[in-house]
């Protein structure tokens, strides 16, 4: 029995819209992906180097071999006895790190953003489409004689939502629960 879902590969069991809608995704990111700036993917490498164990591993290598060799344990001739040098590298080190991550971050946050505004546009659409269906729906069963056609929430439910509405109800709620602001 075929159900009008691709039974074949990998997609088993998905809508052939949804391959087609994550295929398309993908070829997006890739595209973008593509189109960043070199900056940009500069710091998501040393983000990424600076977030990993390889990371950790290397600076207690050099850390270690740094106190061992200014504490005289070594027949090496000490080079920052007091490690004013060690403390100063380590914290222009860090200085840097915080601003690579902090440009990753903003990147991966306008990223957000941008998957947001497309959730909520796609929310809306389907809050649209749903409530045209409930409408006609509604019709029919009214047409039909069927009491639960006049279910007062459905008048509700065919209203489109209006965001800017919801959005200040959201305010208002918000206002209420917290007083001072």
């Amino acid at each position: 029995m075929r159900t009008g879902r691709k039974e074949s590969g990998d997609n088993r069991g998905l809508a052939g819209v949804v391959d087609r809608n994550i295929r398309s995704l993908m070829e997006r990111e890739r595209e973008q992906e593509l189109r960043r700036r070199l900056e940009d993917r500069i710091a998501d490498a040393i983000t990424r180097f600076a977030g990993s164990m390889r990371f950790v591993y290397l600076h207690l290598l050099l850390y270690e071999g740094w106190i061992v060799i200014n504490l005289g344990w070594l027949p090496l001739r000490p080079f920052d006895p007091t490690f004013v040098v060690l403390a100063m590298v380590a914290s222009v080190e860090a200085i840097f790190i915080s601003t690579f991550v902090l440009i990753s971050q903003n990147r991966m946050a306008a990223l957000a953003d941008r998957r947001a505004d497309l959730d909520l546009q796609i929310s809306l659409l389907a809050e649209h489409e749903i409530s045209r269906v409930i409408a006609l729906v509604r019709s029919i069963a009214e047409r039909m004689g069927i009491e639960e056609a006049h279910d007062p929430e459905l008048k509700e439910l065919v209203r489109d939502v209006e965001p800017e509405r919801v959005m200040d109800r959201i305010s208002e709620e918000k206002g209420a629960g917290a007083p001072g602001e």
